[in-house]
C-alpha cells in the first residue's frame, strides 16, 4: 500500500470520527435543550394541580361562551347580553340560593352579586353540575322548550337529572343540583385577559 492511500485512509478515518463525534453532540445539546426550554411553561402535572391560565378574552362576542380547561374542569367563560342581564333579576324568587350564600361551593367575595362575576358581563364558572357531576348544556333562547318552564329566561339545562341554572350559574329551587355552579378563583390582568385559577392579592 502506498504512503498517499495510507494518508487518504487516515483521512477519512478523521472525517468519519469527526462528523460521529459532532452529529452525537449535537443531539446530546438537543437532549439537554428540550427539557430546558419546556420548564418554561407549566407542566402537564402543574396545570393538573391547579397551574392559573391567561384567556384572551378579546374576540369574545356577546351571547358567546367559551370553554377552557383549568384543574381538569371545563371553565365556562361566556361574556352575557345586556338582555341576558336583565333577565337575572326576573327568576329571582325561583331560585334556591340567589345571593350565593350557601357553603358546599363558596362563591368568591367579588362574585356574591346578582350577576356572580367582576365584571357584569362576563360570567366565568366551572361547567360541572353540583349534582353527580354531569357537564349542563346551554339553554339560552328564552321561552318555553321540552324540560324548561315556560317563562324560561335562558340559562343551562343538566339533562341528567333536570337541574336548571340561569345565566349566573344560580340553581333553581326543587333540583337535584344542591348548589349553584362554582365560580373559580379569577381576575383581570387587563380589559382583555383573564387569569383563572387566581385571586388577586391585595
Amino acid at each position: 500500500m502506498s504512503e498517499a492511500t495510507v494518508d487518504a485512509t487516515v483521512d477519512n478515518s478523521r472525517r468519519t470520527w469527526l462528523i460521529t463525534s459532532c452529529a452525537m453532540g449535537g443531539v446530546g445539546a438537543a437532549a439537554v435543550a428540550v427539557p430546558f426550554v419546556s420548564t418554561f411553561q407549566p407542566s402537564e402535572r402543574a396545570k393538573a394541580a391547579g397551574a392559573a391560565i391567561e384567556v384572551d378574552i378579546s374576540t369574545l362576542l356577546p351571547g358567546e361562551k367559551r370553554v377552557v380547561e383549568w384543574r381538569g374542569k371545563p371553565v365556562w367563560i361566556m361574556r352575557r347580553t345586556p338582555e341576558q342581564l336583565a333577565a337575572l333579576e326576573k327568576q329571582e324568587d325561583q331560585l334556591a340560593d340567589p345571593t350565593s350564600e350557601r357553603k358546599a361551593y363558596p362563591t368568591p367575595e367579588y362574585a356574591k352579586n346578582r350577576h356572580r362575576s367582576i365584571k357584569p358581563e362576563i360570567l366565568v364558572a366551572v361547567g360541572i353540575c353540583t349534582h353527580l357531576g354531569c357537564s349542563p348544556g346551554d339553554k339560552l333562547t328564552p321561552g318555553p322548550q321540552p324540560s324548561l318552564p315556560d317563562d324560561w329566561q335562558g340559562g343551562f339545562l343538566c339533562a341528567c337529572h333536570g337541574s336548571t341554572f340561569d345565566v349566573a350559574g344560580r340553581v333553581f329551587k326543587n333540583k337535584p343540583a344542591p348548589d349553584n355552579l362554582e365560580v373559580p378563583p379569577h381576575y383581570y390582568l387587563s380589559d382583555t385577559t383573564l387569569l383563572v385559577g387566581e385571586e388577586k392579592s391585595a
